[in-house]
This record gives C-alpha cells, structure tokens and sequence, in this order.
C-alpha cells in the first residue's frame, strides 16, 4: 500500500469514527466527546491537505493525472463528510434544542458509544481484546482506541490494551457498567 491509499484509509477511518462519536455526543448531550469530534476533524483536514499535494506532485502524464483527480475527488468527499460530523457536534457545544422529532428519534436509539481510559493494574492491561473476550463478556465492540496521539480503528482481536489506552466502543446502552467494571482497575 502506498502513501497515498494509507492517508486516504486513515481519512475514511477517521471520518467513520467521528460520525459514531458525534451522534453519541448528540444523543447523550455529551461535550466532551463532541470536543474528541473536533480534534478529529482537524486531523482529517491535515491528512486532506496532505493526499491533496500528493497528488498533484505526482501528476506526470495522463496516467498519473487521473489518478490523481480521483484521490482528490474521493479526499474531498471525505473530507466533506467529516465536516458534517463536525457540524452534529457543534450542535450539542452551541447547546442548540433539537427538534422534537429528531430528540424522539435519538431518545428511541439502544446502541451508545462509550468512551472509556484503561487504568494501570486494570485486568486489560497488556492482554488482547482476543484474550479477554470483551465483546462476548460486555456486550460492546471496541471500535477505536486512542493511545496517547495515536489512533487504531477497528482493532480486532489481536490488538494488546495497555493501560492510559482510551477504548471507543459500541453495545447497548445498558452495557456501559460492565465495561467500567472491565476496564477499571483490579
């Protein structure tokens, strides 16, 4: 995989991620995660700005140049799409009353997105989602982990938790308590 087709997964993980973490925060009411969207568009941007002068660095012939326009085409559309996410979560920072039909809709929702940091002697630390079966054990799915700048989206099995990760889950909105009793320490 090349530079390019590398920024552009990390800009459609990204903008995935952010559009579950914005709905979350608009559901919940939940400005700390709708700030998380915030940081995350930013990153988008940059990783937009960056597939951006790639591909017109690498227009050499015909070839070359309408792979480039895709790139750019497919960027922008991503980038526009981590834009909207950015706009729902504006909506819970600028405290603006939802319409009741959308409130009623959101209210009516049984899967959350959880937002929880693994803290050191917890059971997680060091072993694999594989290891602790947290999705079977909870109910939830992790489906991003922040570990100090960095991001891994969809971890599947095989990735080791550490403690100071933060754990981005999905489940029924009844499964946040065992998940904070998994990722607490023991």
């Amino acid at each position: 995989m090349n530079k390019e087709d590398r920024v552009l997964l990390e800009m459609k993980n990204t903008s995935e991620l952010m559009l579950d973490l914005a709905y979350s925060a608009l559901i919940y009411q939940n400005k700390e995660i709708a700030k998380e969207v915030i940081e995350l568009e930013d990153r988008v941007d940059k990783l937009h700005e960056i597939l951006i002068r790639s591909a017109l660095g690498g227009c050499k012939d015909n070839k070359s140049f309408d792979r480039s326009l895709i790139l750019m085409r497919i960027s922008d559309s991503i980038e526009r799409i981590a834009d909207g996410a950015l706009d729902i979560a504006d909506v819970v920072l600028r405290d603006i009353d939802l319409h009741p039909v959308v409130r009623k809709s959101l209210d009516e929702s049984d899967i959350v997105i959880l937002k929880h940091r693994v803290e050191s002697g917890s059971t997680l630390h060091g072993r694999t989602l594989g290891d602790v079966k947290l999705a079977t054990e909870t109910g939830v799915w992790v489906i991003a982990i922040r570990r100090g700048n960095d991001w891994i989206y969809g971890p599947d099995e095989g990735t080791t938790i550490s403690a100071g990760d933060i754990l981005y889950a999905r489940g029924p909105d009844d499964s946040e308590k065992m998940l904070s009793a998994w990722i607490k320490a023991k």
